[in-house]
């Protein structure tokens, strides 16, 4: 008897031990705490700055096919040359990025300054860069490279404390019931709103939304869902409205921007009237001519003229150019969103990569005047722009007046003024004028900025 007492309780140990370990397996990963709409979205107003990256297969004909040059973007090229869904098919065999380096990609990023990136997780042209359940047409089963890339980049941009967010395109040109059988001209419903696809709403629901399913739920933290492609008619703001509280239940913390709704007023981006989803406005390839109080946005703006890779478009945008776009921008309260085409091979082009690191040295010397600064309270002066934080005024040169005499707005009263890139040299003021003296060593920096404490 006392044997089998003695069994009987070991038996019973045993199956508490196993219902713990059980229960411990099936207890869901734990989440960060969920935070505030002002808390959600501080660490972006404080960002500033990302990268955004457009990569998928029309980096493989790089804007030519057949003698053909596209007109505009290259990853546009499926549809400005109207090319069929099983030719565009054949760029996958040929889509093997063995160059590709997600630790090389987040170092670039991170030494321009850059605080986050935002990739085309797929583009219009219906290409995932993910293994997709719901899909053969991505990386993983139609090209040769089988390697998740947005794994890679995810864990890169762990380790070196980048955010990651990930671009979406509503529009899917190689899908059946989205937007192919309107070839040759996939995306005519954003020209003509009486063009439709009645199987519209069947995409939707067994094919976008488990893909951003498995995108926010695969990878960790999401920072940014970055959608686009809301213009089709077939898409309603009752969807994006449900895709927005879709997002939020599997990532609270994650940030959406306008174009999840249809809301947005253009390529000027901010929202129009009325009630729609999304945490920001989304202005393209323009700034603002001023900031609009209370209104979260970012401008998404290229190098050259196009997204997407394109071997002939060698229109690069000067480092003192870019400089001045990210400051004109946080001027204003917004962020900037820089993009780079990486090539098939993998490779951010060399080009981007000068210019972003120009952007990177600059930012080690005037971060301070960027990073978590407001817009400025002052109308924009003549020679460059304000960026303003609690009791200070940063002073942007763009164009120093010739004779030296830096005249501010009159209602910035100087307690102290130094240059950021040599703070132990002060400014004088100019006698009987509110203005500044510029040292002689002011144009060591491509954008020289002085601090003004007041």
């Amino acid at each position: 008897m006392k044997i089998t007492i003695r069994f009987v309780l070991i038996l019973a140990v045993l199956f508490q031990l196993g219902c713990a370990q059980l229960s411990a397996q099936d207890k869901p990963i734990a989440k960060n705490p969920e935070l505030s709409d002002e808390q959600r979205m501080q660490w972006w107003k404080d960002a500033r700055f990302g990268m955004f990256i457009h990569w998928g297969l029309y980096a493989v004909p790089a804007g030519t096919y057949k003698g053909q040059t596209v007109e505009g973007n290259a990853e546009w090229i499926m549809e400005k040359l109207q090319i069929p869904v099983a030719e565009y098919e054949q760029f996958a065999p040929q889509f093997n990025p063995e160059e590709f380096d997600a630790e090389k990609w987040v170092k670039i990023a991170k030494d321009a300054g850059m605080k986050y990136i935002v990739i085309t997780t797929k583009h219009h042209e219906g290409f995932g860069l993910w293994d997709s359940e719901v899909s053969d047409y991505d990386i993983m089963d139609a090209s040769p490279f089988k390697r998740d890339i947005l794994a890679e980049l995810a864990e890169a941009a762990r380790k070196e404390g980048i955010k990651l967010g990930f671009y979406y395109s509503i529009v899917d040109w190689h899908h059946p019931d989205a937007q192919a059988p309107l070839y040759p001209h996939y995306n005519a419903g954003q020209t003509d709103k009486t063009i439709s696809n009645p199987d519209f709403p069947k995409y939707y629901e067994n094919y976008m939304k488990p893909q951003l399913r498995e995108l926010l739920t695969n990878y960790g933290d999401v920072a940014v869902v970055w959608f686009d492609g809301d213009w089709i008619p077939d898409y309603t703001t009752e969807m994006g409205k449900e895709i927005y509280d879709f997002i939020r239940e599997l990532q609270p913390n994650a940030i959406v921007n306008n174009r999840v709704d249809k809301g947005r007023a253009g390529m000027s981006g901010m929202n129009k009237e009325g009630n729609f989803a999304g945490d920001f406005g989304t202005p393209e390839k323009e700034i603002p001519d001023t900031g609009i109080e209370g209104i979260d946005w970012e401008s998404c703006l290229t190098m050259n003229d196009t997204w997407g890779f394109k071997s002939v478009d060698d229109n690069w945008k000067s480092k003192q150019e870019l400089i001045e776009s990210l400051v004109d921008i946080v001027s204003k309260g917004g962020n900037l969103l820089l993009n780079v085409g990486p090539t098939a091979a993998g490779e951010i082009p060399v080009p981007s990569v000068e210019r972003l690191a120009a952007m990177g040295d600059w930012l080690e010397q005037n971060g301070e005047a960027v990073y978590g600064a407001e817009a400025s309270p002052y109308e924009k002066p003549v020679w460059g722009r304000y960026t303003s934080k609690d009791g200070v005024i940063y002073a942007h040169v763009f164009e120093a007046p010739k004779d030296g005499k830096l005249l501010l707005h009159p209602e910035i009263a100087v307690r102290s003024a130094t240059l950021l890139q040599a703070p132990n040299a002060r400014l004088e003021m100019i006698d009987g004028e509110n203005a500044l003296l510029l040292p002689a060593t002011y144009s060591d920096s491509l954008v020289p900025v002085i601090k003004i404490e007041m």
